[in-house]
């Protein structure tokens, strides 16, 4: 089994395959104080409550674009499993191209992103990733990252209104019955909602327009709140939650050639 491991700056996923089927997700907040003995801990928890002895774990695949999180927590994983993490970067050699300026600088999730779009779905695809910043990646059939577009993400630009705002409260994120709040709360999530969507929609279009090749990329949205945003979206036409997981679990049967990865 393989245990895929995306470290953000807000959250951690973890998802567990067997084989090509991932077998249960968890998350976690990204702490930079826990402690690799807390991390270890936690580890172990998770994969006793999905029912898996951790022996059964041959691989841990991780990118990350949180160092100070990264570190301890691998550290645990290397305690928990006996495992040495494989990590997901610019610098590994995967069958992507990163057509960009700075190709180094590119994050883990968007390479990874690049390669499970062009596994999965065959066409040039534009990847919408709702983390702690929302993520436009822009991916051809034949896995070329032409660069994309990051804009702040739609729980942080909610929690920083909340913040600066004296009177602003923190609003849970749901779907509002209507774009005309009665009350401030309602105000709120309509603001931080439509606005979100309307800007994803129109950033859309506008990297549609710019596309460099004849076909029209179909629109994928990833991440925690993608089934959120893409039931009022228009140019959102599908949804893989998991997409950054399975595209680790690809990068490590590449680098691995299929070794120990089940």
């Amino acid at each position: 089994m393989i245990l895929t491991i995306d470290v953000g700056n807000s959250e951690i996923s973890v998802g567990l395959f067997d084989a090509d089927c991932l077998v249960t997700n968890w998350r976690f907040v990204s702490k930079s104080h826990r402690t690799a003995d807390e991390w270890k801990l936690a580890v172990h928890a998770h994969l006793a409550h999905a029912g898996v002895d951790p022996k059964q774990v041959a691989t841990v695949v991780f990118g990350s674009v949180a160092p100070t999180v990264a570190g301890p927590l691998m550290d645990g994983v290397r305690a928990s499993l006996g495992v040495e993490p494989l990590e997901i970067g610019p610098g590994v050699d995967l069958p992507v191209r990163l057509d960009v300026e700075e190709p180094m600088t590119v994050g883990a999730d968007r390479i990874v992103n690049t390669l499970a779009a062009a596994r999965l779905y065959e066409t040039d695809t534009i990847v919408v990733d709702f983390g702690t910043a929302t993520t436009f990646d822009c991916i051809t059939s034949d896995a070329r990252f032409l660069g994309g577009v990051i804009a702040p993400g739609v729980r942080t630009a909610a929690d920083d209104l909340a913040f600066r705002a004296a009177k602003i409260p923190v609003t849970a994120l749901k779907p509002p019955d209507r774009v005309i709040g009665r009350r401030t709360e309602q105000c709120v999530r309509s603001g931080i909602l439509f606005g979100a969507v309307d800007a994803v929609d129109g950033i859309v279009r506008r990297i549609k327009r710019e596309w460099p090749t004849d076909l029209i990329p179909i629109v994928v949205a990833t991440g925690g709140l993608a089934t959120l945003i893409e039931p009022l979206s228009q140019e959102i036409s599908r949804v893989e939650p998991f997409l950054t997981l399975i595209g680790l679990r690809i990068a490590a049967d590449h680098v691995l050639g299929g070794r120990n990865v089940e």
